[in-house]
């Protein structure tokens, strides 16, 4: 993987997979302190201790298509890599949050990438799932709740292509806004 945005994507996938019903992704990017920190948590059925550390093993994965769990590994890679640090935080049938940070400067840090087609794909992809998401930069803050746009369309889907559209031309919008480096 070589952007962020597909990392986000992969343990968000985890979250669905864990049978979270809320995911909250957060992006915060600071240039005044050097760093760009990216958080996904979840409600979903979180691991045990013993799980919690063997996630992190490249040759360890609990999906049943493949042998090898490259997801976490690589994102914690990723991270220190790029003078960052990483951690898993979970509790068996409370979610999980992992949270990943890199120096924004660093020149092994990978790029954030196509964020805002990241968060349309989960969305369109996972339409019963809530998903928060707030992005961050020195200048201001972003918040998308998809709890709320499903209320406010009452009884259009929220993975409707017209409904996906104007999330995506707001997400555009809203991170312009706040200068945020895409």
């Amino acid at each position: 993987m070589e952007e962020l945005s597909m990392h986000i994507l992969d343990i968000a996938d985890n979250s669905t997979r864990a049978g979270a019903t809320h995911i909250r992704i957060i992006v915060n990017e600071s240039k005044m302190r050097d760093t760009l920190a990216v958080t996904i948590a979840d409600n979903g059925s979180g691991m045990d201790e013993e799980t919690k550390m063997k996630a992190r093993d490249p040759f360890f994965t609990t999906k049943t298509v493949r042998k090898i769990g490259l997801g976490i590994p690589l994102i914690e890679q990723a991270a220190k890599a790029a003078g960052g640090e990483f951690s898993i935080e979970s509790e068996k049938g409370k979610g999980t949050c992992v949270t990943a940070t890199f120096k924004l400067s660093h020149i092994d840090r990978q790029p954030l990438g196509r964020l805002v087609e990241t968060i349309i794909t989960l969305i369109a992809g996972n339409p019963t799932v809530d998903f928060s998401y707030s992005c961050e930069s020195d200048t201001g803050k972003y918040e998308l709740n998809t709890q709320e746009v499903r209320e406010a369309l009452e009884d259009v889907p929220i993975n409707n292509p017209e409904v996906l559209s104007f999330i995506k031309k707001s997400m555009q919008e809203g991170l312009r806004e706040i200068k945020m480096d895409l």
